[in-house]
Order: structure tokens, then sequence, then C-alpha cells
């Protein structure tokens, strides 16, 4: 494993907690194992300063969480959920023109939960990173535990198996 670099350490205070921000936390995974969702950027997607849109990059991460589920063959049963918490951290400006890829990897598998932990990067530089936290829900909106086929799919691109075992089940 490498070192952070001194630029990526910075954290921020929340609730008066010393936090890394998620690049840091996200600097020494593997990457190389991440589900990988190209993206088509349009004209539409920027904004009158000729970048991306703030609000596109959540549509962006939606749309690599879909095709993620459909490239990992997540059963349809497991493929109804809710976004219960988004986090999102902008480093660098994208422009119209640039290739953009999100890449993913699950952090966490918990009861009904699933954490996606993804990096969106434009022209091969990481310029945004996010944590998504997604519920699988019944047809009443409930939570509903992850079917052993969901698990196993989605366990393809566990970003740590080793630590998965040590993790408490989700209150969801």
């Amino acid at each position: 494993m490498s070192e952070v670099p001194a630029h990526v350490k910075a954290s921020r205070v929340t609730d008066g907690q010393r936090r890394p921000n998620l690049e840091a936390e996200f600097a020494l995974l593997d990457w190389s194992r991440s589900h990988k969702a190209t993206i088509q950027m349009r004209y539409s997607d920027t904004d009158a300063m000729g970048h991306l849109n703030n609000a596109v990059y959540v549509q962006y991460l939606e749309t690599s969480r879909i095709l993620l589920m459909r490239d990992l063959a997540v059963p349809d049963e497991g493929g109804r959920s809710v976004v219960a918490r988004l986090e999102l951290d902008y480093r660098r400006e994208i422009k119209l023109g640039q290739v953009v890829v999100v890449e993913s990897l699950i952090e966490r598998l918990g009861n009904s939960s699933w954490t996606v932990i993804s990096r969106i990067m434009a022209d091969g530089v990481p310029s945004a990173f996010a944590r998504t936290v997604e519920v699988g829900v019944d047809e009443h909106l409930r939570p509903a535990p992850l079917t052993e086929a969901t698990r196993e799919a989605l366990g393809a691109i566990l970003a740590q198996p080793e630590l998965q075992e040590t993790h408490e089940q989700s209150e969801f």
C-alpha cells in the first residue's frame, strides 16, 4: 500500500468531529476491480461557466448504479431500492468534451442496505468522490433483507472483502 499524498489528507469538521475527505478514504483502495460506467456527457449537462453542473454529478452516479446492477446481473427482486444517503465531494471541474467514467465498488453489505463508493473520473483524473447508501425495499417501500443472489452479485466488487465479516448488521 502506498502513502496517502499530503494534499489528500485534508479533513473536514462535521458535528465537531474531524473526518478525512472521501478522496483520502478512497486513495488506498484497489480500483482495478471496480465497475466502470462510461457516461455520455451532453451540452445541457454544463452550466453558464462551461463546466458540469453540480446536480448532474448526482445523475451520473445514478446512471452508473443502474448500469452496475445490470452488469452484475443483480436479480430483479434485488433491484428495488431507495437512496438513504448520498455524500459527494467535488475535487476538480469537469468540462464538456472530457471522457467521463464512474468507477464504483461496494464498500459494505448490510441486512437490507449496501454502500456504493464511487469516483467520477474525467480524462482519467479523479474529479469527484461519492458514497451512496441504498436500502432494498419491498413493494410497500419498507426495508427488505437482501437476497443471497443480490449479496453474491454485489459481493463481486466488494472493496475490502476481508473486512466485511467485522461489520455489524445495518439497522436498515
